[in-house]
């Protein structure tokens, strides 16, 4: 544990070494309260709630996770640092995992940093406090399934472009994989099971089932389930790197 929180803090530190991070800050803050106060018609609904601040979430982290997430390889990999990097004495796991944690809590800053307008909507009316905390957890449950999707992705790439479009397109598909016209155009001729399965896999489902206030189990082990499944496939994939 010791070992890994080292590499978390060395990672997380690296991003917060460049005026990038920040930059990334500014536009993901800039954009929330755009598509909140004005996308979402906030003042014209007549509604104090933070359903336009959540539903837009989505479309902002597939362009703010992979521009996350499109370094924790790909830039190692150019730079050459990797090698170096897998000669110290830690496994492939552990240098994965810390990578993963450092880019999933400047995530989770980004999203914590959205709080004045949690504020603005509670000087302004009487939310349900229950679903935006409901809404916040199911956020940072998209933002580490979005984020070890990109990473795993990232480790194929040495250029960080290739790792950011890749990684945004994968995630687009993930996310809408379970909208009606996607499922339409496979009902016709794939097995039932086939369908459900891609149902099943929609980010956007799930996020939107917590975003009611209803934390329910199966969308929380689906989100911890690709954040798993992805880190397992990405240990495997710098290991086949290391070993060609």
């Amino acid at each position: 544990m010791k070992t890994l929180g080292i590499i978390t803090r060395r990672e997380l530190g690296g991003y917060f070494s460049t005026p990038l991070a920040y930059v990334f800050l500014v536009i993901f803050l800039a954009g929330t309260g755009a598509v909140t106060f004005y996308m979402g018609n906030f003042f014209g609904r007549g509604q104090a709630d933070l359903l336009a601040f959540f539903s837009f979430h989505p479309w902002l982290f597939l362009v703010l996770i992979p521009a996350v997430g499109m370094r924790l390889w790909a830039e190692e990999r150019k730079s050459g640092t990797i090698e170096l990097l897998m000669t110290l004495p830690v496994t492939t796991g552990q240098v994965v995992a810390g990578k993963f944690l450092a880019a999933w809590a400047f995530a989770a800053i980004a999203i914590a940093l959205t709080f004045p307008i949690w504020i603005s909507v509670s000087y302004l009316g009487d939310p349900d406090h229950g679903v935006i905390i409901a809404s916040y957890l199911g956020s940072l449950l998209m933002a580490g399934a979005l984020l070890a999707l990109t990473s795993c992705l990232s480790a194929l790439t040495k250029n960080q472009v290739i790792a950011f479009v890749v990684g945004a397109a994968a995630s687009f598909i993930f996310m809408m994989s379970g909208l009606d016209i996607v499922l339409g155009f496979f009902t016709n001729w794939a097995p039932a099971y086939i369908v459900d399965l891609l149902a099943s896999m929609s980010f956007l489902t799930h996020f939107q089932t917590i975003t009611k206030g209803v934390v329910e189990v199966p969308s929380v082990v689906f989100f911890l389930s690709m954040m798993a499944v992805c880190l397992f496939i990405n240990v495997q994939i710098v290991e086949l790197k290391k070993a060609g």
